[in-house]
């Protein structure tokens, strides 16, 4: 069996849908969701329908976890089977353990070449980087190259959501800068963004329409006049405004490539149902 020069690992937090793993040939290593007695693999024991179909019946808010070292070594030689090197590109470090926890399962696998990036974002920014890291790996570049060319992206990654409730966030300790929202978290609805790897406030609006709107405003006003949009867009059981936010996108630019997936478990346990956000780069 002739191996691939590189393959690309991320985690499920990637939010990236089935059609575009299979197309770039990514790896996933499922994220850990513990409720209500059960640990469960996201996407694999738990589907994002029945997540969100349950989730207004729960008595718990869900909470989630990262693989231990000892599974990313799992992972990684399974890849290995197939590979000869490794780019495993991870959920922001200061989001979550998953970068710790696979440094340490890297470290298992000797001297096989193997390079762990911390993508500084989450959701689709980090879906994102790593289909750009695939095209670069089909492209010909080594590990050492590829895992380079991520974290140069990385810090151009934009990430930005509004949330219906700071709720989740709140009492999942994810919250980062926006917590200074939190004593009037029921009358606004915040607008957010990933600014050097955690979650900060862009602002605070009355209503969730109008949310939307300042989203919509942020970012096209930073993708006007770039030639090379890369974009995704995500929501957790908010078609519609994803639908809308779509129209405008593709009315406003024309970007080479434009994602479009529900929020993952356990994402959707972090930040709660209702949210629509974007994920963008040059």
């Amino acid at each position: 069996m002739t191996k691939t020069k590189v393959a690309i690992v991320t985690d499920s937090v990637a939010n990236l849908t089935p059609e575009t793993i299979a197309e770039h040939n990514i790896y996933v290593i499922p994220q850990i969701l513990n409720w209500e007695g059960q640990s469960l693999l996201d996407q694999i024991d738990i589907t994002t329908a029945e997540f969100y179909a349950r989730l207004p019946q729960s008595k718990d808010l869900p909470k989630t976890s990262q693989p231990s070292p000892g599974q990313f070594t799992e992972h990684f030689q399974k890849v290995a089977e197939g590979a000869e090197s490794i780019v495993a590109i991870f959920v922001s470090s200061a989001l979550s353990g998953t970068l710790q926890s696979a440094t340490l399962g890297a470290q298992e696998m000797g001297d096989y070449p193997i390079e762990i990036v911390d993508s500084r974002t989450a959701s689709l920014g980090l879906g994102l980087l790593a289909v750009a890291a695939a095209r670069q790996a089909a492209a010909g570049h080594d590990y050492r190259q590829v895992a380079e060319y991520v974290r140069e992206l990385a810090p151009r990654m934009r990430v930005v959501f509004v949330v219906d409730t700071l709720e989740y966030l709140h009492k999942g300790g994810r919250i980062g800068g926006a917590k200074r929202l939190v004593g009037s978290m029921l009358s606004i609805k915040p607008v957010l963004h990933i600014e050097n790897g955690q979650i900060e406030p862009l602002a605070s609006v009355r209503t969730k329409s109008k949310a939307i709107a300042h989203m919509l405003e942020v970012v096209l006003g930073e993708m006007q006049g770039k030639q090379n949009i890369h974009a995704g867009i995500i929501h957790a059981g908010a078609p519609q405004d994803a639908a809308y936010i779509q129209q405008q996108i593709l009315q406003a630019v024309q970007p080479q490539e434009l994602l479009v997936n529900e929020l993952t478990p356990v994402l959707g346990a972090n930040v709660g149902p209702g949210v629509v956000g974007m994920g963008y780069t040059e």
